[in-house]
């Protein structure tokens, strides 16, 4: 869901969001994926786009579909604060669906099949989690984003979902801000 290092591009945005429909919950209705259609065919118009999102997005709250497109328009145009608040909607949405503590801090290794990467919910659990962790990092709130790292490692011991470039970063950052 939150893979930083997909492409920007309008096809894989759309790309996900279908998919996420598939495996997210299904049942979008019509009228909501047309506008997330029409939302990547118009990606290059920023005000069009994002009507259609949101379009979409009343059509369909909540719908983990809806909220990864929101999310990644918002992540690919530089919108990092946007992307955030979405991104915490999408923590919440897969703390519900996987049945979990509502606290990203709270939920415990053994609360989901987090180590099996074929286990779709709880995977859409830790790219979350990942993603909240990546934008709050690039927002300059290190601590934050930090402690969602840990946890990620925590939840992920083999780093199926890539935490630990995360966590190499802000070691990094930590070794320059000493320097």
């Amino acid at each position: 869901m939150m893979e930083t290092a997909d492409r920007g591009d309008p096809q894989s945005v759309m790309d996900a969001a279908v998919m996420a429909n598939a495996l997210l919950g299904g049942s979008l209705p019509p009228e909501a994926e047309f506008h997330l259609w029409e939302a990547g065919l118009s990606y290059h118009l920023d005000d069009v786009a994002e009507q259609h999102l949101r379009e979409a997005q009343a059509l369909a709250p909540g719908h983990a579909a809806v909220l990864i497109g929101l999310y990644r328009f918002y992540f690919y145009k530089g919108r990092l604060a946007d992307a955030l608040t979405i991104a915490k909607l999408c923590l919440e949405k897969a703390s519900r669906e996987n049945g979990l503590a509502a606290e990203w801090r709270d939920v415990l290794a053994g609360d989901a099949a987090f180590g099996h990467y074929e286990n779709i919910l709880p995977r859409f659990y830790l790219f979350t989690l990942k993603g909240y962790a990546y934008l709050q990092m690039r927002l300059g709130n290190l601590e934050e984003g930090g402690a969602a790292v840990a946890k990620l490692l925590e939840l992920d011991p083999s780093d199926k979902v890539g935490a630990r470039v995360l966590l190499e970063v802000l070691e990094r950052v930590g070794r320059d801000e000493d320097g």
